[in-house]
């Protein structure tokens, strides 16, 4: 039992430095079903789609391919921003992914490209933008660990990613933010805080992303955490777990991975001869994936083995090499744990001398770092010493001014004048009362006074917006009835006419192309009489709710020039149909604003809800317009839009520019 716990002591102290590192910033998150990923994005980039959409796949590519081929990354990381042109949003998208895209061999220039994201990204507020800030700053903590440690790594998780995460409505997100918690802490061996959070990631990935990537990794660091609490069979449930995820894709990079998580739990197990299968499977992985500090990770593995088995020189033998290799040892912590370890296996082997040599570099490599830390503690010192001192002064000032004060007291006294200068203070200490009250009855006045004027500010503008909301109804009647006029009646009378002429002729043969026009002229009606329903109220959102509406009006819209596509997430039909009619009304204005002035060849609607926050995005490819236009004019339709927002205390964000289409954003408070 001692030799048990002496062994997991000592490989929690190992995997902890060794393994950390990995654990929060090489893993990739691809989805376990890589190939098929990738082939649909492939075609994505080069179908007819939008521009837009073929950027978004070939950024997506562009960090598919970062980890596998430098190459084929930058060409699609190209092809994307080539793709975005002047695209505001779609270049914040590119500077995040450029910064992905460098991460791994050019970490300095990767942070200021990430940090720039993020200050562009700032600017929107779509469910997308959120995401994509989330992982900008969190990518940009991480490559700042060495320098800045864990507590700016978990303040940067905590007040920005998690929050944004949140933000953009996306479970998996917030759970993979969770998890990394979770690691972090596992690393300053806080086990159950870190469990604490393991568990809210695979509880959210359990019920939103059964099957997932985000939820697979989140096993595999429970898997280890458990192991350092002593607690193997819910490691091996968690191993379990996410071998299932993992076993209808046996090509997945994430393999290797599981086969070192897999090996650390045989080895607690004592099983030593299963742990090399597994941990030499995970070897043959990694150098076929170009995985260096996994397979690094995973030779170091057996380490531990060698050390249970007491095979001293093998043990000695593969931290050399690893040593000389220098993945892991670029680490300052990993090189100190390898100078301790050799300096342990030599003294066992009876190698005092080179015991002494490995100790005293580890010693030296202590100091130095040591050194840092003592300099910053007098420098702390040194600060609580110049404070301590301004103290001092501070007080002995105080202390002179009270004795000076007391010698003028005293002199008052001695020369009669006490009393009149006890009668002076009185009366302005009453004066000084009196001044108070007055003060403070004209503060509480000045402050109803405000308060009024805000609640009738409040007023006026809620008169203006329903005066808005009214005149735009009467409107809607003044069109229906027009329309009604001009266009229904006008049919119905010629059809009547023509009719009565037909009648009159009963005596003669009727003429057929005449009775056929007129039964052209009656269709033309019903479809006429159709369309003037449909803008007063569709029947579809009275009866099948805002979503189905919604998609019937797309459909309805759609002609052999023009393509409109419509996408939903988490549409609440549950809203007041009040809410339902306006958001389809704003929907319905942007359409035909698109489909009259565009010119477009495809027109692309989202809806999405978070909360009791509604974001609407109607999108073309169109021949847009200088948006200085709009300083001078707003048409009727720009109007009518801003009008509605306003109501649901919303705003309107349109995009265009000449040649470049149009992007109208909107959001909504439902």
């Amino acid at each position: 039992m001692h030799r048990i716990l002496f062994f997991r002591k000592l490989l929690w102290s190992l995997f902890i430095l060794i393994g950390f590192s990995f654990s929060v910033t090489a893993q990739q998150l691809l989805p376990v079903n890589e190939k098929t990923y990738a082939d649909s994005l492939s075609h994505i980039v080069y179908s007819k789609k939008t521009d837009s959409i073929r950027a978004n796949a070939s950024f997506l590519l562009s960090d598919y391919w970062r980890a596998k081929d430098t190459v084929k990354s930058r060409l699609f990381l190209t092809k994307g921003k080539q793709l975005a042109a002047r695209n505001n949003y779609l270049y914040a998208l590119y500077c995040f992914y450029e910064g992905q895209h460098l991460s791994s061999f050019k970490p300095e220039k990767a942070i200021l490209t990430l940090q720039k994201a993020t200050k562009k990204l700032a600017a929107f507020h779509t469910p997308a933008s959120y995401e994509a800030a989330a992982s900008a700053w969190y990518n940009a903590a991480i490559l700042q660990r060495n320098k800045k440690g864990d507590p700016f790594v978990i303040n940067i998780l905590l007040n920005k990613s998690i929050p944004l995460a949140q933000k953009s409505g996306k479970p998996k997100k917030i759970a993979h933010y969770y998890s990394q918690l979770g690691t972090l802490f596992m690393y300053n061996s806080q086990f159950d805080k870190a469990e604490s959070y393991n568990q809210k990631a695979i509880d959210l990935l359990e019920k939103n992303n059964p099957g997932s990537t985000e939820l697979m990794l989140a096993y595999l660091g429970a898997v280890s955490n458990y192991i350092y609490k002593g607690n193997n069979e819910e490691a091996k449930i968690m191993l379990d777990k996410a071998k299932n995820i993992l076993a209808p894709y046996p090509e997945s990079t994430h393999y290797p991975y599981y086969y070192y998580n897999e090996g650390l739990y045989l080895i607690t197990k004592g099983y030593f001869n299963n742990a090399i299968k597994s941990i030499d499977k995970g070897v043959a992985l990694s150098k076929s994936m170009n995985q260096p500090t996994l397979l690094q990770m995973l030779i170091f593995r057996k380490y531990d083995i060698y050390l249970q088995l007491e095979q001293y020189k093998n043990a000695r033998d593969l931290l050399l090499s690893l040593l000389k290799e220098g993945t892991l040892a670029a680490e300052v912590n990993n090189r100190k744990m390898f100078y301790t370890q050799l300096a342990s296996v030599n003294k066992k082997m009876g190698n005092l001398k080179e015991a002494y040599d490995w100790q005293a570099q580890y010693s030296k490599l202590s100091d130095s770092i040591n050194d840092g830390k003592l300099k910053e503690k007098i420098n702390e010192l040194e600060v609580q010493f110049q404070n301590a001192e301004n103290q001092k002064k501070i007080t002995a000032l105080e202390t002179d001014k009270k004795e000076a004060a007391l010698a003028a007291k005293n002199n008052r006294l001695f020369s009669g004048l006490l009393g009149a200068t006890a009668l002076f203070f009185l009366v302005i200490a009453i004066l000084a009362f009196a001044f108070y009250r007055n003060q403070k009855k004209l503060s509480e006045q000045k402050e109803i006074n405000h308060q009024q004027q805000l609640k009738e500010l409040q007023q006026q503008q809620l008169l203006s917006l329903t005066e808005a909301m009214l005149e735009g109804e009467e409107r809607e009647r003044r069109r229906v009835a027009r329309d009604l006029h001009d266009g229904l009646g006008g049919m119905l009378a010629g059809i009547k006419i023509k009719l009565s002429g037909e009648m009159t002729a009963l005596n003669k043969n009727p003429d057929p192309v005449e009775i056929q026009k007129i039964i052209g002229q009656l269709d033309n009606s019903v479809t006429e009489l159709r369309r003037i329903a449909r803008n007063m109220m569709p029947e579809t959102l009275l009866r099948f709710g805002l979503e189905t509406a919604l998609k019937d009006l797309c459909e309805s819209l759609q002609t052999h020039e023009i393509a409109v596509s419509y996408e939903a997430f988490n549409i609440d039909n549950e809203m007041p149909m009040a809410t339902q009619v306006i958001i389809y009304r704003i929907i319905q204005e942007a359409l035909s604003n698109a489909i009259r002035h565009s010119e477009a060849n495809t027109i692309m609607v989202q809806c999405s809800q978070n909360g009791k926050t509604f974001f609407i995005t109607v999108e073309d490819d169109g021949k847009g317009f200088d948006k200085r236009i709009l300083e001078q004019k707003k048409g009727i339709g720009i109007t009518n839009i801003e009008n509605r927002a306003k109501y649901l205390n919303g705003k309107v964000e349109i995009h265009s520019a000449p040649d470049e289409g149009t992007t109208i954003n909107v959001e909504l408070d439902v």
